[in-house]
């Protein structure tokens, strides 16, 4: 997920079930994504990443908060830019922002039997940590679904929408693009996976700048509800 600036509504909606008989990886987002935007944890970190600013170049909140989002805009995420500018250790920072209360998420068992039915691996592709990956997943209930975690750690700390970090992800990872489908909550992340052949579903969300781009070919789906959409999903023919 990204860090604001409401987008304009995609041109298509898919609340149809969808025949995706040839998918063999499934790739989700984590935060909006995996959970509801109405769980406010990214608030917490957005928060969080002003906080760290305002610490760690004694500024007043206003103007951390400022520089935050200027930060952001520039480099694709504060991170990036704190550590072009100012050269900051990236998991100190990782640590700090991720010291958020997740008691908002709960055991999730729809989504659980969703994921239970489809075949094929499942992998979270995200600009955010593995320690906080895995504590969203535990407390969703929905960890031992997932074969491996792509963070933002492991794409050298170049976030989405980064090319490159596509790329990496499916030459580390091994993923077919044509035979995987990417769920993300910010649709411009979805148009570099749609460029190399990925399926792609949009989460919809319209805060923090996260409908940008979604009117776009590269929306090919778009849910407000991923475990209804993943249910209703047609998975009839096996994959050749």
């Amino acid at each position: 997920m990204n860090e604001n600036n409401n987008g304009p509504l995609p041109a298509r909606s898919s609340g149809e079930a969808v025949s995706l008989p040839h998918i063999e990886t499934w790739i989700f987002d984590l935060d909006n994504t995996l959970y509801p935007e109405s769980c406010s944890l990214f608030d917490q970190v957005d928060r969080r990443m002003g906080l760290f600013v305002e610490q760690l170049l004694d500024m007043d909140r206003v103007s951390a908060r400022t520089l935050q989002k200027q930060l952001f805009r520039e480099h694709g995420t504060t991170l990036r830019g704190l550590m072009t500018v100012h050269g900051i250790d990236p998991q100190s920072y990782l640590d700090f922002v991720h010291q958020i209360d997740v008691s908002g998420i709960s055991h999730d068992a729809e989504l659980d039997r969703a994921l239970e039915r489809l075949p094929g691996r499942k992998v979270i592709f995200t600009n955010a940590s593995v320690p906080h990956a895995q504590n969203v997943m535990e407390r969703l209930g929905i960890a031992s679904h997932f074969s491996d975690i792509y963070d933002i750690a492991r794409a050298d700390y170049l976030p989405k929408p980064a090319r490159a970090t596509y790329e990496d992800f499916v030459s580390t990872l091994d993923v077919d693009p044509a035979r995987a489908i990417f769920f993300e909550d910010t649709a411009r992340n979805l148009e570099p996976a749609a460029a190399m052949g990925m399926t792609t579903v949009w989460l919809e969300t319209f805060s923090n700048g996260s409908a940008q781009g979604a009117e776009n070919d590269y929306v090919h789906h778009r849910t407000n509800d991923l475990s209804a959409w993943l249910t209703a999903v047609s998975l009839d023919a096996a994959p050749r």
